[in-house]
């Protein structure tokens, strides 16, 4: 764990860049990072595509945003001259890569022009196909879990260069929890299993679904709520629980950013991932004081402690699922007792703060200058 020193220095300028064009968990922190880290005194800048939802985020709060083509090879030397400028003009101290497609580019730039420091960050679960990215380019890797951080090194590259600077979250304000009750018309004594992640299908959303199917129908105070866009699987979904008879029960709400308001709504959250490179979503469950259900894979045991916190079940294991999920909807005081230790969890351990994520960070990117 990188310990954050306080010791003050001169502010640095900070340039990132992102070539994916959705938003998720990986850019939220790209987000989340660039804003606390100028509430700390430093000047950031981004790079990514034109469509990218995360140009419109950043621009909105003030930044500047550098659009510039990275999509296919044939735009890799084009874009690595144009970020070469911007790095050039810019006199940039750092620059923080973020996928394979913009690291190539913008790490060669950074290279070009003698950037001071090169810093990737790595946000996935699965094992890099290739080091290139991580070694041969830049000179420092952050990765966002202690499981990622394992993963570069069982790979090859030198435990020495990367340090890990854990995935944080935004404490929610607590919220009237009738809310979503009222919204979806929910009976005093319902019980919620809730979820919250893009419609991906290695999220897990269809065992989620498959395992809640029969404890609705022997449960008539059951019910399940899913927030998260994503075709075809959204649409896929919806027409199964159509099929089944169970749209007053399963309710699938799409695209949502009322977050704290769904979470303050559920009795349990849960969340069938099979590829987690930490897990936000649950880390903003457990602040809310959810019982947690997850699978046991990457780095979401990093956050959910077996029969403290939640319950960890193996990926695609609908059976355990259902068995986790029961346990939990027919025992009020064991939802009660995870949940009071997810919520301690949550505030009791600093790396789970975006205030501890930026002054680690920043004491990475001072001691690798050096």
């Amino acid at each position: 764990m990188t310990t954050p020193n306080t010791e003050c220095r001169k502010p640095l300028r900070i340039l990132h860049t992102e070539a994916a064009t959705s938003f998720g968990g990986q850019e939220h922190r790209i987000f989340k990072e660039m804003l606390a880290m100028r509430e700390r005194g430093h000047h950031l800048e981004l790079v990514c595509q034109a469509e990218a939802a995360l140009a419109e985020r950043t621009r909105s709060e003030g930044f500047r945003v550098h659009e510039v083509v990275m999509a296919g090879p044939r735009s890799f030397a084009v874009a690595a001259m144009h970020i070469a400028r911007i790095l050039r003009q810019g006199g940039f101290d750092v620059v923080n890569t973020h996928s394979r497609t913009d690291t190539m580019s913008a790490a060669a730039a950074g290279r070009l022009v003698r950037t001071p420091l090169i810093v990737r960050t790595r946000h996935l679960a699965i094992p890099p196909g290739s080091l290139i990215s991580y070694t041969g380019l830049p000179h420092r890797v952050i990765a966002v879990s202690e499981h990622v951080r394992r993963l570069l090194i069982g790979r090859g590259a030198a435990p020495e260069k990367i340090a890990t600077v854990m995935d944080a979250i935004v404490l929610p304000r607590p919220v009237d929890a009738a809310i979503l009750r009222h919204e979806l018309g929910l009976s005093p004594d319902a019980i919620v299993i809730g979820s919250v992640g893009h419609m991906r299908e290695r999220k897990g959303h269809p065992d989620l679904v498959a395992a809640s199917i029969p404890l609705i129908r022997s449960r008539p105070n059951l019910h399940l709520v899913i927030a998260g866009e994503g075709e075809p699987l959204l649409t896929s979904l919806r027409e199964q629980v159509a099929s089944e008879g169970l749209g007053d029960r399963i309710h699938l709400l799409g695209r949502r950013r009322d977050i704290a308001n769904l979470l303050s709504g559920f009795d349990i959250f849960a969340l069938a991932t099979k590829s987690e490179a930490l897990g936000t979503a649950y880390l903003e469950a457990a602040a809310c004081g959810l019982p947690l259900v997850g699978t046991n894979v990457g780095g979401v045991p990093e956050i959910i402690e077996e029969g403290v916190n939640g319950l960890l079940v193996e990926p695609g294991n609908r059976a355990q699922l259902a068995d986790a999920l029961s346990r939990l909807v027919d025992d009020p005081a064991l939802r009660a007792r995870l949940g009071e230790a997810a919520r301690a969890k949550v505030a009791g351990d600093p790396r789970f703060s975006v205030g501890y994520m930026a002054e680690a960070t920043e004491s990475l990117y001072y001691q690798w200058l050096r």
